[in-house]
């Protein structure tokens, strides 16, 4: 681990306070991924934030030679209600999610979707994420220049449905959609949203 970890280490305690729980996953051929838990009780809600992936720039892979220092880095975020499903079993997914970059060269940016494959968590109708905006939540984390900032990316479950129709119409048409039917990202067991 780098020093652009520790510094997020440090950052993401600053806001959420301490994690109840941690996970590590290492891919083949990749740096270890780890998934940090923050429950808030007061809010009914868990968020899962990830840790590794911004060790090193995201870098496109038809570039001839990866920079070490210069290209976007980022983490990713999961805020789902807690109780109502195992979340806990989404450390998984999510890590494969943070290693993208690392094993596919992926560039993850706002608008993005990712794909785990498979479900979140045991029973969630959901199996691919839509990138939001950074920012909100969590600010980005500035590092020494030409290093740029760690963002740190809001992960929005999609259903397969919603994916296929983020595909063809657009992330802001899908975001328009949700806010239309006042749609609960953060509900574990939701529904598609009505798309006709």
């Amino acid at each position: 681990m780098n020093d652009v970890l520790t510094l997020v280490d440090t950052h993401v305690r600053r806001v959420f306070g301490e994690p109840d729980a941690r996970a590590a996953v290492t891919f083949l051929g990749t740096e270890r991924i780890e998934v940090m838990r923050f429950p808030d009780a007061e809010d009914g809600i868990v968020r899962y934030v990830t840790r590794g992936m911004s060790a090193a720039p995201m870098t496109d892979p038809a570039e001839a030679l990866a920079d070490p220092e210069r290209g976007p880095r980022a983490e990713l975020l999961l805020t789902v209600r807690a109780g109502a499903a195992d979340t806990d079993k989404a450390l998984r997914p999510l890590a494969v999610l943070a290693a993208a970059p690392q094993v596919e060269g992926v560039v993850v940016a706002p608008g993005a979707s990712l794909d785990t494959g498979e479900p979140l968590w045991p029973g969630a109708p959901f199996t691919s994420v839509l990138v939001a905006e950074a920012g909100g939540l969590v600010e980005d984390l500035a590092l020494e220049p030409p290093n740029e900032p760690v963002r740190f990316f809001p992960l929005l479950p999609m259903t397969p449905t919603e994916a296929a129709w983020k595909r063809v119409h657009g992330a802001d048409a899908l975001h328009e959609r949700w806010l239309r039917f006042e749609t609960d990202l953060r509900d574990p067991l939701r529904g598609a949203v009505p798309l006709a």
